[in-house]
């Protein structure tokens, strides 16, 4: 599957998301990402809380089974942030992406992202609405 165009969520770093020394603390750089992933299906009118409830046919959800984060330089309190979801692949039971936080054009941190569809806990398949709204 050739990538698709990227998602964009711009996000504001607020006082709350740094540390002691005024930079993005990292465990939030996950937490604007896992936004970043939530916009990107929402865009593509899939909706996490319609497939936890199964209003598609069976229920699913979506886990994150791998992450490879590389952080470049830090954001800081004010910033105005763009995370880009990009999907680079449709597999079986899994969507491989690719994220980067922007302060303008400049890349702060990347993620290579494996979100696996779960049912019971278990991996499956991704339903065939899941592959078509994200084709």
């Amino acid at each position: 599957m050739s990538e698709r165009s990227p998602h964009l969520l711009p996000v504001r770093v607020y006082y709350e998301d740094t540390d002691f020394s005024g930079a993005v603390y990292h465990a939030n750089y996950l937490r604007f990402m896992e936004r970043g992933r939530t916009e990107y299906l929402r865009q593509a009118g899939i909706h996490q809380h319609e497939v936890f409830a199964g209003q598609h046919g069976e229920a699913f959800g979506f886990v994150v089974h791998r992450m490879n984060i590389e952080f470049r330089r830090p954001a800081r309190m004010d910033d105005l942030l763009t995370i880009e979801t990009t999907a680079r692949e449709i597999r079986g039971a899994a969507i491989d992406l690719f994220q980067q936080v922007l302060r303008g054009g400049e890349v702060l941190a990347t993620a290579d992202v494996r979100v696996a569809c779960v049912i019971n806990g278990r991996a499956a398949r991704l339903p065939a609405w899941v592959r078509e709204r994200l084709a």
